[in-house]
């Protein structure tokens, strides 16, 4: 499996790190940078990995910086990328299993490394098992991604307000 992983400058060693874990696990490692600790702007790296994914040149991706927020979001402004910030394993797992996200983002400053490598670990062994009703939550984020034109005035949440209406969600 080939997977791409960037950060900015705050966890470039972290990052350095997660690469060489990934490899020596079997993975094959594309570095968007950035390369050293001068000060950077996280966005780009973002963009950087979440493009090897959606177009295919790499499988998965992961992401990091400081808290994992801002490298997350420069991610889910790429058409066709799903990125999860998650910070233990079981939101690793329900990102994978769930939303078959192919980026996952990581706060390199907030998770220690043997939790970082935990994370991976269960993201990496956990598998997406398409359901029409997984497919179909799926494919409603994605068309958030897709339109230019959304600023949330269309209904989205309707087929869910009236299944909240009609008690079919549960504590």
């Amino acid at each position: 499996m080939k997977v791409a992983i960037g950060c900015d400058h705050i966890v470039t060693g972290i990052k350095n790190h997660i690469g060489e874990y990934l490899k020596a696990k079997g993975f094959e490692v594309v570095d968007c940078g950035t390369y050293d600790y001068e000060r950077t702007h996280y966005p780009i790296y973002g963009k950087r990995v979440a493009e090897q994914v959606v177009t295919g040149q790499c499988d998965l991706g992961v992401v990091l910086c400081g808290t994992g927020v801002g490298i997350t979001n420069a991610v889910q402004k790429v058409k066709g990328a799903r990125c999860a910030l998650v910070g233990d394993v079981s939101a690793a797992v329900h990102a994978k299993e769930q939303l078959n996200c192919n980026v996952l983002g990581v706060g390199g400053r907030v998770s220690g490394i043997g939790m970082i490598e935990d994370i991976l670990d269960a993201y990496f062994n956990a598998e997406y098992v398409p359901t029409p009703e997984k497919e179909a939550t799926i494919a409603k984020i994605d068309a958030l991604i897709q339109r230019d034109d959304y600023i949330g005035d269309d209904h989205f949440f309707d087929e869910f307000l009236e299944k909240w209406d009609r008690g079919e969600y549960h504590d």
